[in-house]
């Protein structure tokens, strides 16, 4: 008997407890604290407003940020696409001169874009030099005028110190 005393002590201190907050948050919710219901609508309809603004902030102006975005995708389409196989080889060629790299062979092969007006073209080169100018070869690649894509890098060999690798790379082709 003991133990039902006990529990129903502890029960009876429980539910006092809760009958306490309850009437603590019945006098909260009509005092003055919690203001009126008109004030408490009026104050969820501000800050409705003020969500909605923020969610439409972004699309103010859109009539004039799209001209604005197509005249930066023409430029960067006439700045970073070539409009010829020549434009593209004469930069490969350039780069590997200058990073001091050998290509043995280069295969262009066209492919659809995604986009109107330009065709994809993927490269597949085997280069050979040293490790070091074929790290220069990469980067100067990747920070071309022209838009350069490393796909695929593939050591073929070594030789006394020259390093063979087939590389796998796109750009697109600006079709005029």
């Amino acid at each position: 008997m003991p133990d039902l005393r006990k529990a129903r002590t502890k029960m009876q201190i429980v539910v006092g407890t809760l009958v306490a907050i309850d009437l603590a948050a019945v006098f909260l919710l009509l005092s003055p604290y919690a203001g009126s219901e008109s004030s408490r609508q009026a104050q969820m309809r501000q800050l409705w407003l003020a969500l909605k603004s923020r969610e439409t902030a972004p699309w103010r102006g859109l009539d004039k940020k799209i001209p604005e975005a197509k005249q930066q995708i023409a430029a960067f389409y006439h700045d970073r696409f070539p409009s010829g196989y020549s434009e593209i080889s004469n930069s490969v060629d350039k780069i590997a001169s200058e990073s001091g790299v050998k290509i043995s062979s280069e295969k262009y092969d066209q492919k659809e874009a995604e986009v109107d007006n330009i065709q994809l073209v993927e490269i597949q080169a085997d280069v050979s030099g040293d490790y070091l100018q074929l790290v220069r070869f990469i980067n100067t690649l990747e920070r071309s005028k022209l838009f350069f894509i490393v796909k695929d890098l593939q050591i073929a060999g070594e030789q006394s110190g020259h390093v063979k690798l087939q590389i796998k790379f796109e750009t697109y082709l600006r079709l005029v």
